[in-house]
């Protein structure tokens, strides 16, 4: 893996195809520090440019009543709409008669239309390199000389602004990116200027911060690992936070958040780098938590805690017995991988990601570790008769090993596989038992990272080493859980047992 792979250009609400494009050669950003023989899973967004997940890059588009009417009230303009709409209903219009224009202080007629026709230049010497191109730009041109009126007409439209930036981003995509009149950077910029204004005229406008960050990212691709592109990467991150606090129900802004979090750890000294991984870490983990199968999180959560087992490894290893050892990230980043492909086995990513990583599986198990629990069929139990044991997750569900047993689990994580029956008095609970999982609290459990997993039959109370092994716990067993409810289970049991 030698050469670079450019990202992919962000949609603007065009629903894209769900097979990717086969994987090109890729130098994957958590190579970087690569010191094993097994190379890094490559990230979704890297090897997916010509068709990429609506679900990781949509940008947030326009109303219909937007569109068609710029001089809507500003609290009617925020209803799903996606961009191939908005050309369709661009194509039946006819240009807008301008009418007087009233001003806001601090902008002149003169200087308005100097903006206008900045603008407008830019968005004319876009042509497209195919016939579709060409006939989705002249839709795009019209566009924005919509828009344009309506901002001499009012200034302050953040509504128009904000379209008139969508048009902007959306142009960019029809150029190529050696294209010198005009760049894709300028079009962009062009674009940020927008957003920028939209924003400060309505500062809770989630959705122009949103795809304000695509923008800058697209920006900072283009300037591989230099000062710049570190600089746009921080100033994408903060509009993704932006974006996040005003629209918190939002997977694919975590997951965005995430991956600009993670090609900023690239470019930042290496004294900063762990901290801005272990935050990429967490967001990818919020967005799989808010929706479960988003497998695009899913597999990038894979590919950062890969990159991170190579840093650890790198550097010799953990200093403190409580961080999690390279053995087990590379583990961790094999279970979401795994899942990711279990979920959409069809994607050549993913499947090529988990031949690299298949092994570092706990086979013929998902997951395997250590909890504490009460005796089997005793939930509620005094703190002394609860131990700490060895329990295994696979498709099937989770159960727990009797000591005779747990050798032959320790001989399986060690590279031999091999299988046992559990013991009739351990705890096992089949996966559709399950009715929810969650961390919990109480004064009942022993001290430590509770879970607790409600099944049919009742609650069963478990107890993780630590916090960060609860989250490793709580994500395999929902994940594992949602590829049953999503009808692949015989697709995670091909994985686990060859």
């Amino acid at each position: 893996m030698s050469a670079a792979v450019e990202e992919p250009q962000f949609q603007n609400g065009v629903a894209s195809t769900d097979e990717p494009k086969p994987e090109p050669a890729a130098d994957p950003k958590v190579e970087e520090t690569k010191e094993t023989l097994i190379q890094p899973p490559p990230s979704t967004e890297q090897t997916e440019k010509q068709h990429p997940s609506t679900e990781q890059t949509e940008k947030q588009p326009p109303s219909t009543e937007q569109t068609l009417n710029p001089a809507l009230r500003k609290d009617e303009g925020n209803r799903t709409f996606t961009m191939r709409e908005l050309l369709t209903e661009l194509k039946s219009e006819g240009e807008d008669s301008v009418t007087d224009a009233s001003f806001s202080q601090g902008n002149t007629p003169h200087q308005l239309a100097e903006q206008n026709n900045a603008a407008m230049e830019l968005i004319n010497s876009v042509t497209g390199v195919d016939e579709e191109g060409r006939s989705r730009q002249r839709i795009l041109t019209f566009a924005a000389k919509r828009y344009a009126n309506a901002i001499e007409r009012n200034p302050e439209d953040y509504d128009a602004l904000y379209n008139w930036a969508l048009v902007l981003q959306e142009s960019a995509d029809n150029v190529s990116l050696d294209s010198t009149s005009p760049s894709k950077d300028a079009l962009l910029e062009e674009a940020c200027k927008k957003y920028d204004e939209a924003t400060r005229l309505c500062p809770t406008l989630h959705d122009a911060f949103y795809n304000w960050a695509i923008a800058i990212s697209d920006r900072a691709k283009m300037r591989g690992r230099t000062k710049e592109a570190e600089e746009l990467w921080k100033q994408a991150t903060k509009n993704y936070e932006k974006a996040v606090q005003l629209n918190w129900n939002s997977p694919q802004a975590l997951n965005n958040w995430g991956l600009a979090l993670q090609e900023l750890s690239a470019i930042v000294p290496a004294r900063e780098k762990q901290t801005i991984v272990r935050t990429a870490i967490s967001k990818f983990r919020a967005a799989i938590q808010l929706q479960f199968d988003f497998h695009r999180a899913i597999y990038n959560l894979g590919t950062v805690l890969y990159g991170l087992a190579e840093d650890t490894l790198r550097t010799g290893g953990t200093v403190n017995p409580r961080e999690v050892s390279p053995n087990e990230l590379y583990s961790q980043s094999a279970i979401y991988i795994a899942a990711a492909h279990a979920l959409k086995p069809s994607y050549s990513v993913y499947s090529s990601a988990l031949r690299l990583v298949r092994s570092m599986l706990p086979l013929p198990y998902l997951k395997a570790g250590y909890l504490t629990a009460p005796p089997a069929g005793i939930p509620v139990a005094p703190h002394s008769d609860w131990k700490r044991s060895q329990f295994v997750l696979n498709h099937e569900g989770l159960q727990q090993a009797s000591k005779n047993e747990q050798k032959q689990v320790t001989r399986s994580l060690s590279g031999r596989t091999g299988d046992f029956s559990p013991d009739r008095r351990a705890i096992r609970i089949e996966v559709p038992d399950i009715v929810s999982v969650s961390a919990c609290a109480d004064l009942t459990l022993p001290p430590g990272a509770g879970l607790c997993i409600e099944t049919i039959h009742g609650p069963v109370f478990l107890v993780a080493d630590s916090w960060e092994a609860l989250d490793g716990w709580l994500d395999a067993i929902r994940l594992v859980y949602t590829i049953y409810a999503r009808g692949k289970a015989d697709v995670l049991a091909g994985i686990i047992t060859g």
